[in-house]
């Protein structure tokens, strides 16, 4: 056994061990949590303006504190931009995390000193969660890809601003640095392709033996290390066990990037986001990621079906339940409050807490009365799929609403690029179309009713996404093909990359 897996070994015991302790005292530590940020924040203009020096339950929070997102609590943002202190939480933020909004341009998400700890604790965590329970040490020897944005920072208010991945790049700890890849110098490369080329060239030889990223990214790397070697990513990395993930669902890349590598790998599943790190795979025997509920967030759930009601029903961890979609909502030590982060989660069991990410808020479709969300299209799909041996490299839906000069019913059209195409395509989408009725009974109704024809899909030519996404400045890093939209904005261009 080598030096670094030998020390890491009992501590990863210590903090596994510390997680289940803490699984058992979650609504105590949420309880805890919550009347410590009402503490502090009551000192601050944002506390203040609500009167949270008066706030004693969480009934009298919600009376306080709206739900908002990012563009009704960017005022509050701007005055820390121009320079103010003690707007959202004491002093300054120490870092601010600069992510891309659908409607608000850049967002600025404030990090503070007391903030940190959760990104950069909660990433070791899962890794050390995973050996503790795995054995597995041996990856922390060899060479680990910790992909990020550019580490190096603007500074806005004289506050140290960029990409949340950015960030952390700089709270990575010494022990690993010497493990870690690519170059500091790489990661500071913004045009993708020239970043990817790099990467390959700075770790084709290497012992790899754990690689991060987001799926869509995970595969472009495998791809141009097989073009440049024309081997399996197993023969290039013999030593290579384990595979993180986060920032989109799994499974639709699932099969392609395990038959790239060659052979079976472990995956360890994270939910990180600017606004936190909320949920992490602890166990490798249950479904779902434990909410991160010592953390320094204090979480809230709306029923997603209610979340655009002018009163919907908002309710604490205690209060949740399994099945249920909810749109997630957080309070944390960095001051935001009653903040709607856009993601949709389901509970898959309350003991303990482990969740499901289900999608995004703004991302359904519902031009017809249907509301179908992003988990039940990669259901449909992947369910076909794999009944077929298809694989899917990546997909999109949008709505066809025909007009009054056009024959037929309206539908909803797939954009999907295959590995594999399937045989029979008129059958595949019928497939797909059965599995979707069955997923969302609102849809079923459409069909039944002759009010929607049954969906139709449309094959994308090779690396056809991956061409469109360059095309609009969309391409690598944390950016993401969105699963469905309710408008065509991002299905109509596609359409010159149909097959």
């Amino acid at each position: 056994m080598k030096f670094k897996s030998f020390l890491a070994k009992p501590f990863a015991s210590y903090i596994y061990r510390s997680i289940r302790k803490e699984i058992s005292s979650a609504l105590e530590d949420q309880e805890n949590i919550f009347k410590s940020l009402v503490k502090t924040g009551s000192k601050t203009v944002f506390g203040r303006e609500h009167h949270l020096e008066t706030v004693k339950t969480y009934e009298e929070f919600r009376t306080a504190v709206p739900v908002r997102d990012y563009e009704q609590f960017k005022p509050y943002i701007d005055q820390i931009k121009q320079g103010k202190h003690n707007i959202l939480w004491p002093g300054q933020p120490i870092y601010f995390a600069k992510t891309s909004g659908t409607t608000s341009g850049i967002k600025y998400i404030p990090i503070s000193k007391d903030s940190i700890s959760n990104h950069i604790n909660t990433a070791r965590n899962t890794l050390l969660c995973y050996m503790a329970e795995t054995g597995n040490s041996g990856y922390a020897n060899g060479k680990m890809i910790f992909l990020s944005g550019s580490p190096e920072l603007e500074r806005i208010a004289n506050i140290p601003t960029g990409r949340l991945s950015g960030i952390v790049n700089h709270h990575i700890p010494h022990y690993l640095r010497t493990n870690q890849l690519p170059s500091y110098e790489t990661n500071c490369i913004e045009e993708w392709e020239i970043k990817l080329d790099k990467i390959v060239e700075e770790t084709i030889d290497k012992d790899m033996t754990l690689i991060s990223g987001i799926p869509p990214w995970m595969q472009m790397y495998f791809d141009r290390l097989n073009q440049i070697s024309g081997k399996r990513i197993k023969d290039l990395f013999p030593n290579f066990s384990v595979l993180v993930h986060g920032g989109v669902n799994f499974e639709p890349y699932a099969d392609r990037l395990m038959d790239s590598i060659g052979k079976s790998v472990d995956t360890i599943e994270t939910y990180p986001a600017s606004e936190g790190f909320f949920a992490f795979q602890d166990s490798r025997k249950e479904e779902g990621l434990l909410l991160n509920t010592n953390s320094g967030i204090f979480f809230e759930f709306i029923p997603a079906d209610e979340i655009f009601n002018e009163n919907p029903t908002r309710i604490s961890l205690k209060e949740v339940k399994t099945g249920v979609n909810y749109a997630l909502i957080i309070n944390n030590n960095a001051g935001l409050w009653g903040y709607n982060i856009g993601d949709t989660i389901r509970f898959v069991t309350v003991d303990p807490f482990r969740i499901v990410v289900t999608g995004r808020i703004k991302q359904f479709i519902s031009a017809f009365g249907e509301h179908v969300i992003g988990e039940e299209v990669e259901y449909s799909l992947m369910k076909a799929a794999k009944e077929e041996g298809i694989q899917i490299n990546e997909f999109t839906v949008a709505p066809y609403i025909k007009d009054g000069k056009e024959e037929g019913k309206s539908f909803h059209e797939w954009f999907v690029e295959f590995e594999n195409k399937p045989a029979d395509m008129h059958a595949f989408a019928k497939k797909v179309d059965s599995n979707l009725r069955g997923k969302n009974i609102y849809y079923d109704d459409l069909i039944a009713g002759n009010i929607l024809q049954p969906l139709q899909i449309h094959p994308v030519k090779k690396n056809g996404f991956i061409d469109y996404m360059k095309s609009i400045g969309k391409l690598g890093g944390q950016n993401k093909v969105p699963r469905l939209s309710n408008d065509r904005s991002f299905a109509e261009p596609l359409e010159k990359y149909v097959d």
